[in-house]
């Protein structure tokens, strides 16, 4: 069974993600968005500097930024057709909800820019466990419009500030269908002193 509830360590072991493709109403409610932002904050945090800051797009917002990806894509790529904008302007539109987790890191005398990302990519992952966990839908994807400057600039980026992720939130359409995963014992190497 994927997205077994019963127990913290049966939710890890069978938490699989929702394709934002196939989600429907309803989204999270405000209590909900609320409480998983009170969860995705609680991570590791080397000097307590929280560097990570979240934009929400629900509603009509979803529909409005969708514009202003169908323009940019537009100038971008000039010899794509309808279908390609009209997709482009779409994206967000896939979910009830989009979370954006920005990546607010910065130099520190002491806390190395690499640490203050990780903190940002552990703040996505504590965002799906505890919307799974509440029976939402989620899936964290980047999509192009987190790697182009004139997108960020209208998300409301600063120069210093990146997307770690872009988090679809709503109800699954469709039957969830695990995929391989790794095996760990192949991936671990013991260190011994030479």
């Amino acid at each position: 069974m994927l997205n077994d509830t019963s127990s913290v360590l049966n939710l890890l072991r069978t938490r699989k993600s929702a394709s934002a493709k196939a989600m429907t109403e309803p989204g999270p409610s405000a209590a909900q968005i609320a409480e998983i932002l009170s969860l995705a904050t609680r991570v590791p945090d080397h000097g307590k500097l929280a560097p990570w800051r979240f934009i929400l797009w629900e509603g009509a917002a979803r529909a409005a930024f969708g514009d202003v990806m169908r323009a940019r894509w537009q100038a971008l790529h000039p010899e794509h057709g309808a279908e390609t904008l009209d997709a482009m302007r779409a994206l967000f539109l896939r979910a009830p909800a989009v979370l954006g987790v920005v990546s607010t890191a910065a130099e520190h005398p002491k806390i190395p820019v690499w640490e203050q990302q990780l903190s940002a990519g552990a703040v996505c992952m504590n965002i799906l466990t505890a919307a799974t966990a509440m029976g939402l839908g989620c899936q964290w994807n980047s999509d192009w419009v987190a790697y182009d400057a004139e997108m960020a600039h209208a998300m409301g980026l600063k120069a210093h500030e990146r997307i770690a992720g872009l988090i679809y939130l709503g109800t699954p359409a469709a039957p969830l269908e695990d995929r391989p995963r790794p095996d760990a014992g192949a991936l671990l190497t013991r260190w011994s002193a030479p």
